[in-house]
């Protein structure tokens, strides 16, 4: 399970991105996106962070996941859609040139921190 390395690093990141002078407070939430084509499974990744916040800074943190869709841009005819299920084709003129716009993200957006 590739998640739990990935929830380590996010919570380092998260760790590092806390101000010198808030370090020691507490995190409430923790905000992600995440794309489709990353193959990370949002549950898998709740569960390993359910497990690997104890103890830290963000013990008490509910983590939020905004899961973002592939996007893609036919080179062909310029058209963009979302897609859902391989093969990755143009919607329009079924041509496979394209390019991918979204959907490769694995981005802490924010964290929520505690009154100090």
């Amino acid at each position: 399970m590739h998640e739990m390395g990935i929830v380590l690093q996010i919570i380092e990141t998260a760790r590092a991105a806390i101000p010198p002078q808030l370090q020691g407070i507490q995190v409430k939430a923790l905000n992600l996106r995440i794309g489709k084509l990353t193959a990370v499974v949002p549950e898998s990744l709740r569960f390993c962070f359910n497990i690997a916040r104890q103890d830290t800074v963000l013990a008490g943190a509910s983590l939020r996941i905004e899961e973002v869709p592939i996007e893609a841009a036919c080179r062909d005819c310029g058209e963009r859609s979302i897609i859902e299920t391989p093969p990755f084709t143009c919607s329009r003129c079924g041509g496979g040139d394209l390019a991918i716009l979204s959907g490769r993200e694995l981005i802490v957006t924010s964290l929520e921190l505690a009154d100090p």
